[in-house]
């Protein structure tokens, strides 16, 4: 076991983690505040500009997550993390000084591109620090960062338009990035060897459970064998299809909830916030099961299905009682966040770890493809049928298929019994 003094790391380490995330996922979500907001009229964008503007971010994220994981894992994340929350923070700032649609369109999808190596390179990172016992934990802390944002970022944002404008609103929330840039520099190591705050024992030990664990894993040669492999090329599929449904949610609530009778963009926000509060609980306690029985599999696919069936309701009331499928939403929001700890923690714990970091960032490539449709095709479903009930069924179907393929991608690894 770990000894006692090297849970400093969760203090010196998961706080940094979850802000640098946070910080990343509010340029993904404030967007649809801002055309909820005011940003459509003010620049003239119509409906299908909207879908198209609100997924190119995820179209720019899907280039650069292979290589930019590969340089985290082989060189350094400290360094890529820091380059990308400046660049970053300026490209948000930016969006909020645009004069026309084009220059949009641009700072979107350069935004997705230095995004696009942050979260698998922070698995990576968090992959050499936390061993398998702890690494769904771990992880939560990562990927509460998604719902945490948009907690406060929904209640934030509605407040920020409603008292100075959307254009302040990115102005505000994109700069604390840059500021945040030289705190991460100062605060992390790449490796456990380089940390002057662990003693060459806590060093030693925590280095030798991590070599331990990468024994019991069958060796890949490269990253061309890993990505041929059966449960790579599932999990990608399974991860692109669960994106349909989080981002097409998470781009257009605030649409849909603002197109409710007598809702204003403040209560907008409010609304908005439910889904991810109960996420959060849901999160912590299912990391906490998942490391303590270590059998990840019954902590992904059934989340999964509770969301399409969710979804699925929500589709059958329609616009007959706002509140009962508010709930719904809410709960199929909430089922759709709790399995990310677990997903990610079994990918690094099923692949050798030369070849886990590309894994990772190829299955967060698709899902960015999938990020990138459920954003486009829900806003278009939207505005063509002038409701929300062919998106509800859309997304419903992704993660109905997204869980059944879950259950067969972990069949179908043989490298870990527990699974």
């Amino acid at each position: 076991m770990i000894k006692p003094l090297a849970k400093k790391r969760w203090y010196r380490l998961v706080p940094i983690v979850f802000i640098t995330f946070s910080l990343a996922f509010v340029d993904r979500a404030n967007f649809g505040f801002a055309l909820a907001g005011g940003m459509a009229e003010d620049l003239g964008i119509n409906a299908g500009m909207s879908s198209l503007l609100g997924s190119l971010f995820f179209l720019g994220y899907f280039f650069f997550q292979i290589p930019g994981a590969h340089y985290a894992a082989k060189k350094s994340a400290k360094r890529l993390i820091f380059w990308s929350l400046i660049l970053w923070g300026l490209l948000a700032t930016a969006t909020g000084m645009v004069s026309n649609v084009h220059y949009l369109i641009a700072i979107r999808f350069v935004l997705g591109i230095v995004e696009s190596a942050v979260m698998p390179s922070l698995l990576i990172f968090l992959s050499m620090w936390f061993v398998k016992s702890e690494r769904s934990k771990a992880n939560v802390f990562l990927v509460l960062g998604n719902p945490a944002t948009m907690l406060w970022m929904s209640v934030l944002s509605g407040y920020l338009i409603k008292s100075f404008g959307w254009r302040w609103m990115f102005i505000i929330e994109g700069f604390p990035s840059i500021i945040w840039a030289f705190v991460w520099w100062r605060a992390v190591n790449d490796r456990v060897r380089d940390a002057r705050w662990l003693s060459e024992s806590e060093k030693n030990d925590l280095e030798g459970q991590l070599s331990q664990e990468q024994q019991d894993i069958k060796p890949v040669k490269n990253y061309a064998e890993a990505f041929r492999s059966r449960v790579v090329i599932l999990l990608c599929l399974q991860y692109a299809l669960w994106n349909v449904g989080v981002f097409g949610f998470v781009m257009w609530l605030p649409s849909i909830i603002k197109g409710a009778p007598e809702i204003s963009i403040v209560n907008t926000g409010w609304l908005s916030a439910v889904p991810y509060l109960l996420a959060i609980i849901a999160m912590l306690l299912v990391s906490h099961f998942s490391d303590k029985t270590l059998n990840r599999r019954a902590f992904i696919w059934p989340f999964l299905l509770v969301a399409a069936l969710a979804f699925y309701c929500s589709y059958t009331i329609g616009t007959s009682n706002f509140w009962l499928s508010f709930t719904l939403l809410a709960i199929a929001g909430c089922a759709m966040y709790v399995p990310y700890a677990p997903f990610f923690a079994m990918i690094t714990e099923i692949l050798p770890r030369n070849v886990a970091g590309g894994a990772i960032a190829l299955i967060n490539s698709l899902g960015a493809l999938g990020s990138f449709a459920g954003a486009y095709l829900v806003g278009y479903l939207n505005g063509v049928t002038r409701g929300f009930g062919a998106s509800y069924m859309f997304m419903s179907g992704a993660l109905f298929v997204s869980a059944l393929l879950t259950i067969l991608a972990i069949k179908g690894s043989k490298t870990q019994r527990n699974f």
